[in-house]
C-alpha cells in the first residue's frame, strides 16, 4: 500500500502513538555534545568582558533546547497498522510517511547507556530504498514495544513468504519462522582472549597526547614513556644508583607500561563493543546483538549478502584465530561498510556461518594461482627513492642519511616477500582472493554477486601479457571493488567470461 492509497482510506483511522516520554530525558543527555557548538559564543562573551551574561546565555541555551525537544516530541506520532507503519513528524512543516511491512528489509534495535537505564530503545527501519536518508527511525519507545513491533513485522513477512511458497513447502516455512538458531556467541573468557590479540597502538598516542595536554594540571611530573622518570621514582626508594647502574631496568619499565596500556585498551575495546555477542539464524536473516554500554540489535538479510571476508593477523593466525565479515547491500553504519558477524573465532566456528549464506571456504588441498611478481614494483620504486634520498643526505654530511638505505632495503624485502601472498583460485561458482602477510585477508566472492568485471592493463602489464581484474560488487557504503592483480591476459579473459555467464544465468532465474 502506498501513501496515496493510505490517505484515501478514511474508514481505517490509525491508532496513533507517541514516543516514550523519556525522549525528553535523552534530549537532556544530548545537551552535552550539543553544548560544544555553544562554547565559542560563551568564550566570546568572556573575551569581551561580558561575564555577567554567560550564566543567562547558558540557561537560555538549555531552555530553548528543551523547548525544541518537547515540540519535536509533541508533534511526532506513529501508528502500527495491519501491514504498515505510518509516521507523522515536523513542527512547522509536517511530513506523513507510510512504510509497508513488505518494504522493510530490517528492523534494528539499539540501546545506549542512558536508554538502557530508562528501559527504552531506538528502532530503525531499513527500507532498501537507496540510502540511509530513505530509512526511518523511532528514537525512543519502550523495549517491550520495540521487540513486539519487530516480531509483528517478522511474522507478517514470514506469512507472506509462506503464502508465496508451494503448499507442500508452507508447513516447513511456518515451522522455520518460529525458530531462531544460535550460530555463534562470545563469553567473557573469549572476549578477554580476543582483547589480548587486539593490542592497540592508537591508545598509546591518546595517552601521550592527554599527558601533554594536562601536564600543567597534574600534581606531579611523570611520563610513563620516559625511562628517566622511572629513575626518579626509584630514587624515592633509594634505588636510584642501582637503576642508573642497570639502565635497562628503566627501559624495561617504560616498555612494560607501553604493553600494559596497549593490552588494556584492546581488552576494554573488545568488551565494550562485543559484550554478550550473539549471532542467531532467523528465517530470512542473521541477527547480531552485542554491546556493553550501547546495545545494538541488527539483522543481515541472507539474500542481500554479496561476499564474505575472513581476516586475521600475523600473530592471530599462528593461534588459529580469525574474524568474519559479510559484505551486504546494507552497510553496518557510517564507520563500517561490512557486517562483523564473527569477531574472533576459529575456522571450525566460522564455517557454519558461511554455510548459512551459501558460501564455501576453499579446502586446504585447493590449488592456488599467484599474481606476477610485478605487483612489487610500487614498493621497489619507494625503496629506490628512500635509498637515493639517504645517499644524498650522506653526501651532504648528514649522519642520519644512513637510515635511507636501511629503510629502502626493508621496503624492498617486504614488497618482494609480500608477492608470495597475492593468490587466487576459482572454485565452481566462486572466486577466492588472498592478500597480505601481516594482516592476511581471504575474500570469498560468488560469481552471481559480481555486478561488473573490468579488465585493466597498462604500459607495464601489457608487454608482459598481464592484466588486472577488478570486480564491482554492490554493498557497503559504495560500489566496493575487489581485484586480482597481474595475472595472464588469457586467464583473465576466461575468468571474466565465466563470471559474466553466471550473472546471465542468475538474471534468467530471477
Amino acid at each position: 500500500m502506498n501513501e496515496t492509497a493510505a490517505l484515501a482510506a478514511p474508514d481505517a483511522e490509525p491508532h496513533w502513538q507517541r514516543l516514550h516520554p523519556a525522549t525528553l530525558a535523552l534530549a537532556i543527555v544530548a545537551l552535552g555534545p550539543k553544548s560544544l557548538n555553544f562554547l565559542p559564543a560563551v568564550a566570546a562573551l568572556g573575551f569581551t568582558g561580558n561575564w555577567v551574561y554567560i550564566v543567562p546565555a547558558i540557561l537560555a541555551f538549555i531552555l530553548l533546547s528543551l523547548i525544541a525537544a518537547w515540540l519535536h516530541w509533541l508533534r511526532f506520532r506513529f501508528a502500527v497498522g495491519a501491514d504498515e507503519v505510518v509516521i507523522e513528524s515536523g513542527v512547522f512543516s509536517r511530513q506523513h510517511r507510510t512504510i509497508p511491512f513488505d518494504r522493510i528489509q530490517d528492523v534494528s534495535i539499539e540501546q545506549g547507556l542512558a536508554s538502557r537505564a530508562l528501559g527504552i530503545a531506538k528502532v530503525g527501519f531499513e527500507t532498501g530504498a537507496g540510502g540511509k536518508e530513505n530509512d526511518a527511525n523511532l528514537d525512543a519507545i519502550a523495549v517491550d514495544a520495540a521487540q513486539a513491533l519487530r516480531t509483528t513485522i517478522r511474522a507478517h513477512r514470514s506469512e507472506t513468504a509462506a503464502g508465496a511458497a508451494p503448499a507442500e513447502d508452507a508447513a516447513p516455512a511456518a515451522a522455520a519462522a518460529s525458530e531462531d538458531r544460535l550460530l555463534f556467541a562470545m563469553g567473557p573468557r573469549q572476549l578477554l582472549t580476543a582483547g589480548l590479540f587486539n593490542f592497540s597502538l592508537a591508545a598509546l598516542a591518546v595517552v601521550g597526547a592527554a599527558m601533554q595536554l594536562f601536564d600543567n594540571l597534574l600534581p606531579f611530573d611523570f611520563n610513563i614513556f620516559n625511562p628517566l622518570d622511572w629513575i626518579d621514582i626509584a630514587e624515592d626508594y633509594g634505588l636510584d644508583q642501582w637503576v642508573v647502574a642497570h639502565r635497562w631496568i628503566a627501559g624495561v619499565g617504560a616498555l612494560l607500561s607501553l604493553l600494559l596500556i596497549g593490552f588494556a585498551s584492546g581488552i576494554a575495546t573488545m568488551i565494550f563493543a562485543n559484550w554478550d555477542f550473539r549471532l542467531t539464524r532467523e528465517p530470512r536473516a542473521l541477527r547480531r546483538t552485542r554491546g556493553l554500554t550501547t546495545r545494538t540489535d541488527v539483522a543481515v538479510p541472507v539474500r542481500r549478502v554479496q561476499a564474505a571476508i575472513v581476516t586475521t593477523g600475523w600473530l592471530r593466525r599462528r593461534f588459529g584465530w580469525h574474524e568474519l565479515r559479510l559484505q551486504s547491500l546494507a552497510s553496518d553504519g557510517a564507520t563500517e561498510k561490512d557486517h562483523q558477524v564473527v569477531p574472533f573465532a576459529r575456522l571450525n566456528a566460522i564455517e557454519p556461518v558461511l554455510a548459512e549464506v551459501a558460501i564455501d571456504r576453499p579446502g586446504d588441498d585447493q590449488p592456488w594461482q599467484h599474481s606476477h611478481r610485478i605487483v612489487a614494483l610500487g614498493g621497489l620504486i619507494g625503496a629506490a627513492c628512500a635509498t637515493i634520498g639517504g645517499t644524498i643526505a650522506l653526501s651532504l654530511g648528514q649522519p642520519a642519511g644512513w637510515l635511507g638505505p636501511v629503510a629502502g632495503a626493508l621496503i624492498a624485502a617486504t614488497s618482494l616477500f609480500g608477492t608470495r601472498f597475492h593468490r587466487w583460485t576459482d572454485v565452481g561458482e566462486m572466486v577466492a582472493i588472498r592478500r597480505g602477510w601481516w594482516k592476511p585477508k581471504l575474500t570469498l566472492l560468488p560469481h552471481a554477486s559480481v555486478q561488473s568485471v573490468d579488465l585493466k592493463s597498462d604500459f607495464i602489464l601489457r608487454p608482459l601479457g598481464l592484466a588486472t581484474l577488478v570486480f564491482g560488487v554492490p554493498g557497503g557504503s559504495a560500489l566496493a571493488s575487489h581485484e586480482i592483480p597481474a595475472i595472464p591476459l588469457d586467464t583473465a579473459k576466461d575468468l571474466r567470461l565465466r563470471i559474466l555467464a553466471a550473472r546471465t544465468r542468475q538474471g534468467a532465474k530471477a
